[in-house]
């Protein structure tokens, strides 16, 4: 069964700036594009730095530490050296507040 993390409220998310969740055993990375949230796992799969660090550019968040870059919607890496997906979270936004979808696990190591 899903859980749901509040996220905040939409005013307190700048355009094309990440904030950064943990939570159920996640650590994830939401970002808003114009008036569309995204939520992606917050480790880069090739280096483990911060993707809520990272820079936004045509629809992909890129790692601060080696330039890997990937996909706002689906978590798959479009530029080296990372050739592993990041998990990608269902984000839903209701009367003015942003949520995430996630399934519970162990806390990350």
């Amino acid at each position: 069964m899903s859980e749901r993390i509040d996220a905040g409220s939409v005013a307190d998310y700048e355009n094309e700036v990440g904030k950064r969740f943990e939570q159920f055993g996640h650590r994830i990375a939401v970002f808003k594009i114009d008036d569309t949230f995204y939520a992606l796992g917050d480790r880069c799969s090739h280096a483990e730095a911060s993707l809520s660090e990272g820079e936004i550019w045509d629809g992909a968040v890129e790692c601060p530490r080696h330039g890997s870059a990937f996909d706002l919607e689906t978590g798959q890496p479009n530029a080296l050296p990372a050739t592993k997906p990041v998990p990608s979270y269902a984000v839903i936004v209701e009367d003015g507040n942003v949520y995430l979808e996630v399934e519970p696990r162990e806390e990350e190591e």
